[in-house]
């Protein structure tokens, strides 16, 4: 496990520099065409049904999301990241801390979930 939090592989930058400013399209090419993106236990597999996510759920209500850290993990990343918005924060916490598990190949995310975990674990570091 490798501490990536200052040097996060390109695609994931650009994916949340496209979400924070907000840019669809350049968001939507972080993806593979066949992406698999899983948020809340609700999956949508492929360009269509990302973009229809993202035009709704990170557009729609003006996500923003700022990175905590970052680890390399077993050929994934594990991102942990503070997000806000304009959506619904009854009975979350503030700051919201949701983990991001990526998966990339050749350049682009491939797969990715989003995972609202009880305890945020951090890797301690020899």
């Amino acid at each position: 496990m490798r501490d990536i939090t200052n040097e996060l592989p390109p695609v994931i930058a650009d994916y949340i520099a496209a979400q924070n400013q907000p840019d669809p399209i350049a968001f939507l090419d972080t993806f593979a065409p066949d992406a698999l993106l899983n948020d809340a236990q609700r999956e949508f597999l492929g360009h269509d049904a990302i973009r229809t996510w993202a035009d709704k759920e990170v557009f729609g209500d003006n996500l923003k999301i700022e990175p905590q850290s970052a680890w390399e993990h077993s050929g994934g990343i594990v991102l942990h990241a503070k997000y806000e918005g304009d959506f619904d924060k009854t009975n979350l916490p503030d700051p919201l801390i949701l983990t991001n598990y990526f998966c990339i190949t050749q350049g682009k995310i491939t797969q990715l979930i989003i995972v609202f975990n009880k305890t945020i674990w951090e890797p301690q570091t020899v």
